[in-house]
This record gives structure tokens, sequence and C-alpha cells, in this order.
């Protein structure tokens, strides 16, 4: 393998580059540490799952089967929960890095924050001196390449992604006649036609709480098919086809869903949605194997949200990509990337990405039999995999992008939903702490 370049990468935001000069002393080994070493590639690696727990059977199943194939490499696996993971690894961070694994799950939603912090070697030139060279979906190759905030390194390697998903009741549909949602006109007109609000039988039910904001994105870009998230510096979030399109979503609230939807997040909604007499729910992927359970097989369908008009391309907004990342600090990366690209090759990136219900990365993974048996899956994969589709990525990247589409709008979506703040209004908000995030971040780069 030739050697890694080394590129300085931009910094991510104003704070990580406070951080990682305070971190600068420590991380760079005046407290004993080295920045990490090829090694022998044989002995003892690291490895923290970012989702411990739901995964850990999976994972297990494939160290068992890495540590077959060599023998000489030993895996330690640690089990993180999904909701301390990225306190973890700051933590670790600001106490030298020598506790760092040498291997850890990445998601592309705090991938910035680690490159921020010069806690991950980049894995480009890695990639393409392997076996992954060329074989890794390129819409998830961009995603998690956007979420770094440079241009021209990779910081993990894509392993899965999950994907907005407008689910259906296909036994409704039937009994009322209705072609599926796979226009926006059908969607309204189920939407209004399945619902008998006397009968508490609703046409759609959607994200008021937590995680609303996420949901709405999905909704707008897919109906106003407008291809991307910025427009040189200023967000396209509050161009009026956007603005528009928030407006028909938000008139469906209580009309045609649940009052119940002001304040649900999205496991209230989910089961909801199962459990109740409600014709459609947009959510992605990750509750495929909830429907399935407590609805069958027969009556429930999934699809990716219509293109804007007939015969337009997809738009599809950027979910979270799940990867594996490679720890600078590391004193055995070449027993470290053995286990990365052993994780991420066709046949163990197919078995982890089934038993998780998630789109894997690998392209030769496409046409597995499990794949053919899950539809939503397979139309998720093949509509991302298609040329045509153009994938509106959200800037990860941004420190405040948590912040500014969480937490600090959330309850203002609400107050949109009640009719006491206009969708102009919200979209004129959110756009300008955006702009002011990006102007920020770009000010500061290196």
């Amino acid at each position: 393998m030739k050697p890694t370049r080394r590129r300085t990468p931009r910094t991510a935001a104003t704070l990580a580059a406070a951080l990682t000069l305070a971190l600068a002393a420590t991380a760079c080994g005046d407290n004993g540490s080295t920045t990490g070493e090829e090694g022998s590639g044989k002995g003892t690696i690291t490895f923290w799952d970012n989702n411990g727990g739901p995964r850990t059977k999976i994972w297990k199943r494939i160290i068992a089967k890495f540590e077959d194939k060599y023998p000489d490499i030993t895996v330690k696996y640690v089990p993180i929960p999904i909701t301390n993971v990225q306190s973890k690894y700051d933590t670790a961070i600001q106490s030298g890095g020598d506790s760092l694994p040498d291997v850890g799950g990445v998601g592309t939603a705090y991938l910035a924050n680690l490159v921020a912090q010069g806690a991950l070697d980049p894995v480009t030139d890695r990639i393409d001196d392997s076996a992954l060279k060329g074989k890794l979906i390129k819409n998830m190759v961009e995603s998690v390449r956007a979420a770094g905030g440079d241009d021209k390194e990779l910081y993990s390697v894509p392993t899965s992604a999950n994907q907005g998903t407008l689910w259906y009741r296909t036994d409704l549909f039937k009994a009322a006649k209705l072609p599926a949602p796979d226009s926006w006109e059908n969607f309204y007109k189920a939407a209004d036609e399945l619902t008998d609000r006397g009968g508490n039988k609703f046409g759609f039910t959607l994200r008021g709480g937590a995680g609303s904001i996420a949901q709405a994105l999905d909704m707008m870009y897919a109906q106003s098919g407008i291809p991307s998230f910025w427009d040189g510096d200023r967000t396209t979030l509050d161009d009026p086809r956007n603005v528009a399109a928030l407006e028909k979503y938000i008139a469906l609230f209580k009309k045609v869903t649940p009052a119940a939807d002001l304040n649900n997040d999205f496991a209230k909604m989910v089961a909801q949605f199962d459990q109740g007499d409600i014709g459609m729910l947009q959510h992605n992927l990750g509750s495929y194997v909830d429907h399935i359970r407590l609805l069958g097989k027969d009556k429930i369908a999934g699809i990716p949200l219509p293109p804007s008009r007939a015969g337009a391309a997809r738009t599809i907004v950027s979910n979270p990509v799940d990867g594996l990342g490679l720890f600078k600090a590391g004193k055995n990366k070449a027993a470290a990337w053995k286990f990365i690209e052993f994780a991420a090759s066709p046949k163990m990136n197919s078995l982890w990405n089934e038993d998780v219900g998630a789109i894997p990365a690998n392209v030769g993974a496409a046409d597995d039999e499990w794949i053919a048996k899950a539809p939503p899956t397979k139309a998720a994969l093949e509509s991302l995999n298609d040329p045509r589709t153009k994938v509106v990525q959200l800037p990860y990247y941004l420190p405040d992008w948590n912040n500014i589409s969480k937490a600090d709008n959330e309850p203002s979506f609400q107050k949109v939903l009640l009719g006491r703040l206009t969708a102009k209004a919200f979209c004129d908000k959110v756009a300008n702490e955006l702009n002011a995030a990006q102007a920020d971040w770009k000010k500061h780069q290196d």
C-alpha cells in the first residue's frame, strides 16, 4: 500500500477550531502519545460500535468471521450506546486521545466534529488501494465527503444508509380503490379520501415533535425538486418553491392527520401508524421491521418519496450515512484497516445491513436474495443508485446544524402547525441562521 496522502482538512467550525487549538498540545504528543503507527498488521485492535446493544450480535458474528480469516488479529469489541457515542469520542479526545479506539463506528451527523479535532485519518488512498475501490455507492461516498467538510478526502468508509420512505397501508388503499401514492397527486388524494375523522381514521400521520424538521425537509425538497441545499453561500430552504411545498405539507395537520401529531416523535408516530387506521406515514427504512411485525407483509408497502412531477428526477434529502473510521492515534493501523476492509466487503456488508434493515454501501450486495425479498429496501437502493437521482446534501459539517435543525427551531415548527407562524416566516428564520452559520464556517477554513 502506498503511503496515505496527508492533506490539511478545512476546519469544520469556529467552535471546533477553538477546540482543536486547545487540544493541540495533547494530540501532538506532549503527554507522550504518538500520532499513530502502521504497526505489524497483527495483534489486538479495539473497535467501538456506535450503536452498541441493538447491533452487538451482528458485529460479534462479523468479528468472529474476521478472526477466523486473520487468526493473528484479535478485535476487542466495545459497545457504545448511540445516545452517548459523540460525547464518548469527545471525552477521549479531550483526554489526549490515548483511549480512542483503532476503529470506530462514525455517522455523518458528527463526522465533521471528529475531523475538526484531528481524530481521524483520511482513508481516500486506502480505499483506492483496496478491493473497495469503485465498489461503494457514489451517493453515499459524496455524503460522507460533504459531511467531513473536506472536498478532497474521505474520513470514513461508508457502510450503510437510511432513506426517507413513504409507507402506506395496501389493505386500506385496496378497499378504497386508490392507486399507490407514487405521485404527489395520488398522495394528496389518498390523504383526503382515507380520512374519516368521526371514525378516527386518517389519511396521514406527520411528525410534530422531536425530529419534525428533518421530516419536513424530506417532504419539501421532494416536492419542490430543488437539487441542492445551497445556491452559492445561501441556502435554498427559503426558496419560494420550498415555502409552497411546506405550506401544502402543514395544511395536512388536523385535516387528515391526528391532532396528537403535534407532539409526536418518530417512536410515537410509528406506533400510532402501526396500531391504528392511518393510511400513510413518511419515515425511514428503520421502521420496516415494526411494520411487518404488527401489520404483516400483506398490509404494508414502502416506496421512495415521489419525484416533484411526472418524468422528473427524484430528489432525496441526504440521510445520515454510517461508516467506519480509522483513528489517527491507533498504534496498529494496518490491522485496523484490514478489519475495516473486511467489514465493508460485499458479503459482510450485506450480512450487516440485512440484520439492521439498512441500505448496504457496497454495490456487490445489491443483488443479494434478502434485498429482493425486502421491496422497500430494494426500491430505496435502486433510487439511490439511479444516476438521475439528485441527493440534497444537508450541511452536517456546520457545528450549529444540529441546534438549528432541531432544538432551536422545532418549537417554531409547532407554531407553524398551529397557525401561529407562517411557513414563509419559519423558512426565513431558519435560512437566516443557516446562512450565518455557513458564512462563519467559511471564514474559519484553513
